[in-house]
């Protein structure tokens, strides 16, 4: 490119580099590496320099201790929780001889699930999956009602994350205290402190994915084979991994997980609203900031909140509620619990932050009283749930309260169809599958509804025995399979008919199921 000031010579480009002698000499020096390009929006000027670092590392969150009506009600739903959780596999339900005699048992080798008084076979499955709707619809109502409080209170990553700070405090002391010890250097104090707060999270974390097993099967027998080493190999993969989830999730991620990894909260930020209830700073209220010394000097130029930061402190995510809903905001109100007390000894009302609607706040902005925080459940959204909900309990209970404990199907062979027999007779074969559903084991009837003249046998019953019903044991809590022979006259017509069971016992309970009987006739 000539260089319109001097005709005839070469302008270099500004960013071209020397050519480097591949041979081995280099007459002139490398140039420096050219910095990183700078992206810039067109006709804007390019930045003056490029961060050196594009990620920051989260902070530590270290939670200040705070007592108050939420941080209370944050204990009894933790004790509350974490007691269940660990000691209801060890709580005994007498089923009779014959059926397991744990109160909640999620038997997977002999396909069952036992909850107190109900059991639940595979073919039952339907019940668990209305259970897991009425969790989700569960979700819906709470979320719609008072925003996170799932996530705040009795969300496992919380309960164990809120168990493991008090752990912390334990160990380390409250917030300042844990603040210098994060930043001293390492030394025999520190490396015993570590040691043994790490130990004790260790020990939950193995107690919990223990405690999870136990589910699966007999609790005390399962705990003597575990430690004798004789138990199967997956309880040990299965107390492993959970042992290690809940160490490094509870102990040290933390928020993070609530934040980054759950996506719970995205699904909640789509289902509120400004109805919703939410803990809610109200700004018009606290705005603007400024120290009480500065507020009792100039009283009219500042708001209620005093700016010291206590609302921050004692987040268990270490947001700062003041800058509005966010999604790290676990809905657990401890800032309500500390703004409250700030509030108290400063002499101004209480409720700077607070449960309310962002249209309550907005009514509240203008000079209209407040409203009572229960009455912003009342909405059409969540009583809509909340029938969605009770009308899928009340369907389960029904259906609960109206099985029994017998059942019968039919499966007719199809291939011979029917034989003819020296007699001229004709004979169906069926496979029955009786269900006895009771911890004990009965003695049922079979026989026929319908098929006028028609006898059966079993395979167990001779053709010799035969007639209308036949009597069968069937075991405690098992699916028994019989063979049946139905045999009709020559001249009955191919029709639909019944094969009824009946339990001989007080409950005289019945059920049957319609099948078709093949005959020749059919053809003509």
């Amino acid at each position: 490119m000539a260089n319109p000031d001097e005709p005839g010579k070469e302008h270099p480009k500004p960013d071209a580099k020397p050519p480097r002698d591949w041979g081995g000499a280099l007459d002139v020096a490398e140039a420096e590496p050219i910095a990183a390009t700078q992206r810039h929006a067109p006709k804007q000027p390019a930045p003056a320099s490029v961060p050196e670092k594009l990620y920051e590392k989260s902070p530590t969150v270290h939670n200040k201790r705070i007592d108050g009506p939420f941080r209370r009600f944050k204990w009894a739903v933790m004790i509350v929780t974490l007691a269940i959780y660990y000691g209801t596999p060890w709580i005994r339900w007498d089923r009779g001889p014959y059926a397991p005699d744990q109160a909640v048992l999620i038997d997977l080798a002999n396909r069952r699930f036992y909850m107190f008084g109900i059991e639940i076979w595979p073919h039952e499955f339907y019940y668990v999956a209305g259970l897991l709707i009425m969790a989700g619809i569960g979700l819906f109502i709470v979320t719609s009602a008072v925003g996170r409080a799932w996530c705040g209170y009795a969300c496992p990553q919380t309960v164990w994350t809120d168990l493991f700070q008090h752990i912390d405090r334990f160990f380390d002391g409250d917030r300042n205290a844990r603040v210098r010890l994060d930043s001293a250097p390492w030394g025999a104090s520190k490396i015993a402190r570590r040691s043994g707060k790490w130990t004790v999270y260790l020990l939950i974390s193995f107690w919990t994915g223990g405690a999870w097993i136990m589910y699966f099967a007999d609790a005390p027998t399962l705990t003597y084979e575990f430690w004798r080493g004789d138990a199967a190999p997956i309880a040990y993969a299965t107390v492993a991994v959970l042992t290690a989830t809940t160490f490094v999730l509870g102990g040290f991620m933390r928020e993070q997980v609530c934040i980054y990894m759950c996506p719970w909260p995205r699904i909640q930020a789509a289902m509120m609203d400004e109805k919703s209830l939410l803990v809610t700073y109200k700004d018009f209220r606290g705005e603007p900031r400024g120290s009480l010394k500065k507020s009792q000097k100039n009283p009219g130029d500042y708001g209620d909140c005093v700016d010291c930061l206590q609302c921050v402190q004692v987040c268990p995510t270490g947001i700062d509620i003041r800058e509005g809903p966010q999604i790290g905001c676990i809905t657990c109100a401890l800032c309500i619990d500390a703004c409250d007390r700030v509030m108290k000894d400063v002499g101004r009302p209480r409720g700077l932050i607070d449960y309310a609607t962002l249209e309550d706040c907005e009514a509240e902005a203008v000079g209209k009283p407040a409203r009572p925080a229960w009455r912003a459940l009342l909405r059409p959204r969540t009583l809509a749930y909340l029938m969605i909900w009770s009308g899928i309990g009340g369907a389960m209970l029904f259906a609960l309260g109206t099985r029994t404990h017998t059942e019968i199907s039919v499966q007719p062979d199809r291939n011979p169809a029917f034989i003819l027999l020296k007699d001229g007779s004709v004979r169906n074969a069926y496979t029955l599958r009786l269900r006895n559903m009771e911890s004990r084991p009965r003695t049922m009837e079979i026989a026929l509804d319908g098929l006028p003249g028609a006898v059966l046998w079993t395979d167990t019953i001779g053709q010799e025995n035969a007639a209308r019903s036949q009597a069968v044991d069937v075991p405690a809590d098992a699916t028994q399979t019989v063979r049946a022979y139905v045999v009709a006259s020559p001249d009955t017509a191919e029709q639909n008919f019944s094969i009824r069971v009946t339990s001989l016992d007080e409950q005289r309970e019945t059920d049957a199921e319609q099948t078709l009987f093949t005959s020749p006739g059919a053809a003509q």
